[in-house]
């Protein structure tokens, strides 16, 4: 049994920020911090007071992580970023909505004494003395302070003030991870009730000393318990009067929500799969009707989360084809209108969409990938529409004339003509490329539309059902919002954003099979016909092709995919050679092509180059980052490894973005979370000359000075199958449509109350609903007995941010 805790973050956009730039704009982006530990930069959005960022995450945390903060920046070219202000939010706050935050918040102001991080280890003692008890407070280590120099660093020392009277520890120089070991102690008199106050600061030499945070301790509880010691997490000084300044720096629009899930072990939630599982199996035609009633009982509000649960249980049960085929007959069972199929968002959709992403992504990726860059980087001016057109001037210096209307037009015309036929031809021959999975699905859609709508006045209506998942709703979306479905890692400026929605009106337009509906809806879209037209033909031919595949050849497919064991990562890095005993500099470090799958993590000189391997999977102990002064930069990480001999070796990363940083190790952690003999401490600094440069510690294989964060990862398309987290997340579901299900099976069977046992023991009920009942009963059961207890039941509504 595991607590399994994870953030979904959506930052929507900004609005009425201040202005940070002389040209009385400013270009922002945003920082999420958990508990101060960057994990998400979002992309920077140019020249605005009002961002739309649009850019959502789902982060895994250990359960025991303390708040979550979003920092609004401007972005400098020439200078370091400004930061405009930040919204903070608690781990109890989320805990206690479950649904949720959704809103805007208003930005504060960032101030230095409340931005404080790490913990201190302290042994605090109540010992009998002469004429009375004193107070024994050992300041021994502490770790992660926060680095106030520009070196990197802090140099911190210890204040530990107790009535009125007040003791300093010696000074460390350049550390965030220092060590003291040193006591102090204090009378104390009977019923005494003020506070221990143990203060961390920044030494400086020039200016005043920086606050690093504090700990107030409770020196009557201590003396009930006559002594504690352990880590104790540093506290912002909150003594001084807060500015009133909400509004004034602008509003952050929201959606943050903590979901805390204890998961039991598989064999609890085997009846469960295996009851879904059997249903479908039966199919339509059985007598089972779960899934239906599934669908009927779930909200709009939640469907998109239910499908991405069933979708991948089944993916991981290897039902995902046969469940999506269920779905499709029942769609097809109640529709009537062929130009209304799949156009509405039902189970059927939301679960094709998400299938779609989880299977599919990387083949996307090497379909739409070229074109999206090559459209980044013309950055041609391409406009259609006459309403909308800027006309400019051309030529040569001191031969300028004004573009004409038509020349823009026609210029646009043969751009979008140029990209759209690219797109196609990569379409077109990537039958063989598209996984089994995929295609025979999309063989299951097409045989069963056309067997529900035959006839010759139909026969485009087998083609659209496919291109209204294929293009309407994964290639079109993709093409709009590239840095959504990680294809660039920035958004489009203005007018790469304007050449990305013609074309992906021209894709909508050639997946909708060039009908009369779609052209009247916008003629100024006329140049394209051509193209598209050429378009439906190319598209038809290659759906045709990807759906001729039987059962033999979806095997086979299956069978080579798997032996090529695609990368779980991969892209260029910078890897630190050491030469010599000199220092460590960031110029010591080499460019690199790096691999990461299932196996092991590899590198070349290109990538098309042979590769080599550096480190086997099995042998990795930790993946985290290395503090900034080590290197002179905050984006480089180490991998912790044993090599062939058995011995501890160290490989140094450097990443070119905080984001790049925190996928990669994400990507490490997840490959190795199941490796024997993981590291639960590590030093965050490196062994430079005799000592760590980050504790002073001097002996090189000693415990590390900061805890691991192997359990911190960020969620991606291609993630492993958690078959015990989605299992956990559908009775979750069916928790809270239970009342619901009830009232079906009394409509059904005019019998049992809600709540009554169904069977006797080692009796299983007859019909499937009853059996799901009972299979909730038992789940609810097992988590009262387990040691956290039941899970929590969700409110009703949602908790909205005020402006």
């Amino acid at each position: 049994m595991a607590k399994r805790s994870s953030l979904y973050i959506r930052i929507v956009e900004g609005k009425n920020l201040p202005a940070k730039d002389i040209t009385g704009s400013s270009d922002p982006y945003c920082i999420v911090k958990v508990d101060n530990e960057p994990i998400i930069r979002t992309a920077t959005v140019w020249k605005t007071l009002c961002p739309f960022w649009g850019e959502e995450y789902q982060v895994h945390l250990p359960p025991t992580f303390h708040a979550v903060a979003f920092y609004v920046m401007d972005e400098d070219a020439l200078s370091r970023d400004d930061v405009i202000g930040k919204v903070c939010l608690t781990r109890d706050t989320l805990a206690s909505h479950p649904k949720g935050f959704s809103g805007w918040a208003h930005l504060t102001e960032v101030d230095p004494d409340e931005e404080v991080q790490g913990e201190i280890h302290l042994r605090l003692e109540v010992r009998p003395g002469a004429r009375a008890c004193r107070l024994r407070c050992s300041v021994l280590e502490a770790r992660d302070l926060a680095p106030k120099d520009r070196n990197g660093a802090s140099d911190p020392f210890v204040r530990v003030r107790y009535k009125g009277r007040t003791q300093e520890t010696s000074i460390v120089k350049k550390s965030c991870y220092p060590r003291w070991n040193e006591t102090f102690e204090f009378e104390l008199e009977e019923g005494a009730t003020e506070a221990l106050c143990v203060e961390a600061w920044d030494w400086d030499l020039v200016s005043r000393n920086d606050f690093l945070g504090k700990v107030v301790i409770d020196v009557q509880r201590l003396r009930v318990a006559q002594q504690e010691e352990g880590w104790f997490r540093l506290q912002p000084d909150q003594s001084k009067s807060r500015r009133h300044d909400e509004g004034n720096l602008g509003s952050l629009q929201l959606e943050v929500r903590l979901r805390d899930e204890m998961v039991l072990p598989s064999s609890s939630y085997q009846p469960l799969v295996q009851l879904l599982c059997h249903e479908v199996k039966l199919g339509i035609q059985g007598p089972g009707q779960l899934i239906p009633l599934i669908e009927e009982t779930t909200s709009t509000e939640c469907r998109q989360d239910v499908a991405t649960n069933l979708l991948k249980l089944f993916l991981g049960q290897g039902l995902a084809k046969d469940f999506l085929d269920l779905l499709f007959q029942l769609e097809l069972s109640r529709t009537s209108e062929t130009n209304t199929l799949f156009r509405s968002n039902s189970l059927a959709s939301k679960c094709m969409e998400s299938f779609l992403k989880v299977a599919g992504m990387q083949y996307l990726h090497g379909v739409l990938g070229p074109i999206i860059n090559k459209v980044f980087e013309e950055k041609k001016y391409v406009e259609l529409d006459p309403s909308k057109v800027e006309v400019k001037d051309v030529g040569c210096s001191g031969l300028h004339r004004p573009q004409t209307e038509a020349e823009v037009l026609e210029q646009s015309a043969q751009t979008l003509r140029a990209h759209l036929g690219a797109l196609l031809s990569a379409l077109s021959r990537s039958v063989r490329a598209c996984p089994a999975v995929v295609r025979a699905t999309f063989r299951q859609l097409f045989r069963r539309v056309r067997e529900r709508f035959p006839g010759a006045q139909h026969e485009n209506v087998p083609f659209i059902a496919v291109t209204s998942f294929l293009c309407l709703r994964f290639f079109s979306p993709a093409i709009m919002s590239p840095k959504l479905f990680h294809l660039r890692e920035r958004h489009a400026d203005a007018r790469t954003s304007r050449t990305l929605l013609l074309l992906a009106k021209a894709v909508q337009n050639v997946g909708n099979m060039d009908t009369p509906a779609s052209r009247a809806k916008e003629a100024w879209m006329e140049p394209l016909q051509p193209t598209v037209r050429q378009g439906v033909a190319q598209l038809k031919d290659f759906i045709t092709k990807l759906v001729d595949i039987e059962e033999k050849d979806e095997l086979d497919l299956q069978r080579m995919l798997s032996l090529q064991a695609p990368p779980v990562k991969e892209g260029p890095l910078f890897i630190h050679r050491t030469k010599g005993k000199g220092p460590l500099m960031s110029s010591s470090f080499k460019k690199l092509y790096f691999s990461l799958t299932t196996e092991a993590l590899s590198f070349a000189k290109t990538p098309s180059s042979k590769k080599s391997a550096l480190i086997k999977l099995a042998n990795i102990r930790a993946a985290e980052k290395v503090e900034e002064k080590s290197f002179g930069s905050s984006h480089v990480m180490q991998v912790i490894y044993m090599d062939d001999a058995g011995r501890p070796q160290t490989a140094y990363l450097q990443c070119k973005c905080v984001n790049e940083l925190n996928q990669w190790l994400s990507a490490l952690r997840k490959v190795s979370i199941n490796n024997t003999g993981l590291l639960g401490s590590y030093h965050p600094g490196v062994f430079r000359g005799d000592k760590w440069s980050c504790c002073h510690q001097k002996e090189k294989t000693g415990q590390g000075c900061d805890k691991t964060r192997s359990r911190v990862t960020l969620q991606e398309w291609n993630d492993p199958l958690d078959h015990d987290l989605e299992a956990q997340l559908i009775y979750r579901h069916l928790l809270g449509v239970e009342a619901m299900l009830w009232e079906r099976h009394r409509e059904l069977s005019g019998g049992a109350e809600a709540g009554t046992v169904l069977s006797s023991p080692g009796e299983a009920p007859e019909d499937s609903l009853a059996r799901l009942l009972q299979v909730l009963q038992d789940l609810r059961e097992a988590h009262s007995s387990s040691p956290a207890g039941s899970p929590p039941s969700e409110p009703n509504c949602l908790l909205e941010l005020q402006t």
